[in-house]
């Protein structure tokens, strides 16, 4: 189904035929990260992947989360504790991304903890065909031990980043496309060149 011709859906169009000219085919990861907005963009980046036929997966790191026992066992949350410490990488990487990029009947798991229950998730395996997307959102995917791990990566430079990770991670740096999507209708791609 071919979807309306709206700017926003022009514009990730734009995109999901830039991330195919990178990685034509096989299993892809893109990651949208940024401070806010990111789900629904990676939502509707999805839609446009599957209208272009492309089987298309979602997940968030926000389902990766540690318990919130484990994350203010030392103190209050800090926005450093935060970064350092919210998410359980370990897990995203065991149980979505390296089966992801395994390919064939290696089965994935999209979600692994909910974080309003404070409580884990009841697995849920997903397979998928040789050539996929996967476009997984949220905070911190520029991190610098996760950057490898996306084909491509999209950074929403409009949603103000915490501290610790933009002098960290530097995650406009390693962003392999930036966009400004302040206007949710009129997401722009905005120049390496030009300050956010």
């Amino acid at each position: 189904m071919m979807l309306p011709p709206t700017p926003r859906v022009l514009a990730l169009r734009e995109i999901v035929a830039e991330v195919r000219a990178l990685a034509p085919g096989g299993r892809v990861i893109v990651a949208v990260d940024g401070g806010g907005g990111t789900a629904d963009f990676a939502d509707d980046l999805a839609v446009v992947f599957r209208e272009s036929g492309v089987d298309t997966h979602r997940a968030s790191v926000s389902d990766f989360h540690r318990p919130r026992a484990d994350r203010t066992f030392f103190g209050p949350e800090t926005p450093e504790r935060y970064y350092r410490d919210a998410f359980d990488y370990s897990t995203l990487q065991r149980v979505l991304l390296d089966p992801f990029r395994m390919g064939g009947s290696t089965g994935f798991q999209t979600a692994a903890f909910d974080e309003v229950r404070d409580a884990p998730l009841t697995s849920r395996w997903e397979t998928s065909g040789p050539d996929a997307v996967l476009v997984i959102d949220g905070e911190f995917l520029l991190r610098p031990e996760l950057r490898r791990e996306w084909n491509a990566s999209i950074l929403l430079v409009n949603a103000p980043e915490r501290a610790v990770y933009e002098e960290e991670a530097r995650p406009r740096a390693f962003a392999t496309i930036l966009v400004d999507a302040s206007d949710p209708l009129v997401p722009v791609r905005v120049p390496r060149n030009e300050p956010a």
